[in-house]
């Protein structure tokens, strides 16, 4: 019997990502304005050395991250899965705040991917209303969302595989510029390496802030956790991901650092001055046009404009999912957990888009303004999941062991378990903390709005925590009796009545 709406409270979402989709979904997550735009300034605040220092090091919380949700997920593949690990290893109710943070997490990301879409719009119209060009790519994201999850998965293979080509002849032809085979001057060999206080600038606490930025650009490579309740075969196809995706970004963050720092000095203006409303002094435009490619802000400005789309359809997909799963376990409403015949959770994809609408936010403050907020919320929200993640995992294996399971029964184990969850987990409590470093440095820690701003997401999720735990009096998970089970909750889920709504 069908609901009204056409649509059924299937229990499960359609499993239709295969390998190649969860692998470039993880990879095309990561690669975005922060690697296109962003690089040059980390130079400029780090110099060279302090740069590719900090990238290097926040690319091993990111491998440990990746390890522990690797293990987890492969052995329990769910749609929902920080709300799911948080519920079952922590307690209920950090569960429910960390499903409820993930979703404001990708909802706001999703919102200032559309406001930067319609900044880079203006490249080439710089007449038309920004928030315009956020309604068209809002309804074309909505579209891609509202069919089968394969269709989602085949657009972002070919969207992050647009941006990975880009970074491939980016690292070419930075080299051969690095050579002096191409380009109209000699090579510059490492004179921009020893210029002035090259190769640390500002040590360390030059170091330090490029660190946030560095733990900015990662953010996404946890989304194979969430693909994973939608793969084929999740058992093989995350421990792959897991494998290969983290050595690829690294290479590509730390190789396009070393190209630029070879071929720009720290000094030049044009590193700091690269945004996204003037793409004609990235650094990746500069490198292009130093090889003789004339139409080379046009190029990037294009792959930028792909990027941010990458992103946002990933970011819908994800806050989707998120709300999906907290419907199944009735910690949002029933409503949200129906799903259409072709498997997509309708009423949830709709949820997510009226919040992403808050890209209108920029016509009334200023795109900028709107910007910097959105990003800062969601940067910090993305933190807030990495501590989840490491420390729902710390408390995994700790169970697995107490409860006497043998680790040949994993279809992935974590390299370097209890270390990897620790430092991952205390190095995401210093990125927190430091959140409002810059400001204190720049002598405006006095300042209300930096601070909301800095840690607004983390009060929001604190109060999700306290607020639930005070309420129903939740004990944290007995690690004795913690359910281990490969079966995910929403997978057991189901609803005898498809015509009743919760």
């Amino acid at each position: 019997m069908s609901s009204p709406l056409g649509i059924t409270p299937d229990e499960s979402l359609r499993k239709g990502l295969q390998s190649r989709h969860i692998s470039m979904l993880a990879l095309g997550g990561a690669i975005g304005t922060g690697l296109f735009v962003a690089s040059g300034a980390t130079i400029s605040d780090a110099g060279p050395g302090g740069a590719i220092l900090a990238y290097l090091l926040m690319g091993c919380m990111v491998f440990f991250l990746m390890q522990s949700l690797g293990e987890m997920s492969a052995h329990i593949p769910c749609s929902n899965p920080f709300e799911e690990y948080g519920k079952r290893f922590v307690s209920q109710s950090f569960g429910f705040a960390a499903g409820w943070n993930y979703w404001l997490n990708w909802s706001v990301t999703l919102a200032a991917e559309l406001v930067a879409a319609g900044l880079i719009m203006k490249y080439w119209a710089p007449d038309v209303p920004s928030w315009i060009w956020s309604v068209v790519f809002l309804v074309g994201l909505l579209a891609l969302n509202l069919f089968a999850v394969k269709a989602f998965g085949e657009a972002e293979f070919w969207f992050a595989a647009i941006k990975v080509i880009a970074v491939v002849v980016f690292l070419i032809v930075g080299v051969l510029l690095v050579l002096g085979v191409v380009g109209d001057g000699p090579s510059p060999g490492f004179s921009n390496w020893t210029l002035d206080d090259a190769p640390f600038v500002d040590f360390p606490l030059g170091m330090l802030s490029v660190f946030l930025i560095a733990g900015f650009a990662f953010q996404g490579t946890e989304m194979i956790a969430v693909a994973a309740g939608e793969a084929v075969e999740p058992k093989t196809a995350i421990p792959r991901a897991v494998r290969t995706v983290f050595v690829r970004i690294l290479l590509f963050y730390v190789g396009t650092l070393t190209i630029i720092a070879f071929l720009i000095p720290y000094t030049d203006p044009n590193l700091l001055n690269a945004s996204e409303e003037n793409i004609a002094i990235a650094p990746f435009t500069l490198v292009f046009s130093d090889a003789g490619i004339a139409v080379a802000a046009s190029i990037m400005n294009a792959v930028i404009l792909i990027a941010i789309l990458s992103a946002g359809n990933a970011s819908l997909f994800a806050a989707t999912r998120a709300l999906y799963g907290l419907s199944v376990q009735g910690n949002a409403p029933r409503v949200f957990a129906w799903v259409t015949r072709s498997g997509v959770p309708l009423l949830a994809v709709a949820a997510t888009t009226a919040i992403g609408a808050l890209c209108f936010l920029a016509s009334r403050v200023g795109d900028g303004r709107a910007y910097v907020w959105l990003v800062t919320a969601s940067s910090v929200a993305g933190f807030v999941t990495w501590m989840g993640i490491a420390w729902a995992h710390y408390r995994f294996r700790r169970a697995w062991n107490i409860q006497g399971r043998d680790l040949g029964e994993l279809p992935y184990k974590a390299w370097l378990y209890p270390a990897g969850p620790v430092i991952a987990l205390l190095m995401s409590i210093a990125v927190i903390a430091g959140q409002n470093l810059p400001a204190i440095r720049d002598g405006s820690a006095g300042n209300l709005e930096l601070w909301l701003t800095a840690y607004g997401a983390l009060f929001v999720f604190l109060a999700l925590w306290w607020g639930h735990k005070l309420i129903t009096r939740s004990p944290t998970v007995d690690l004795r009796t913690a359910d281990l089970s490969p079966t995910s909750a929403a997978s057991a889920h189901r609803d005898p009545d498809p015509d009743v709504v919760g």
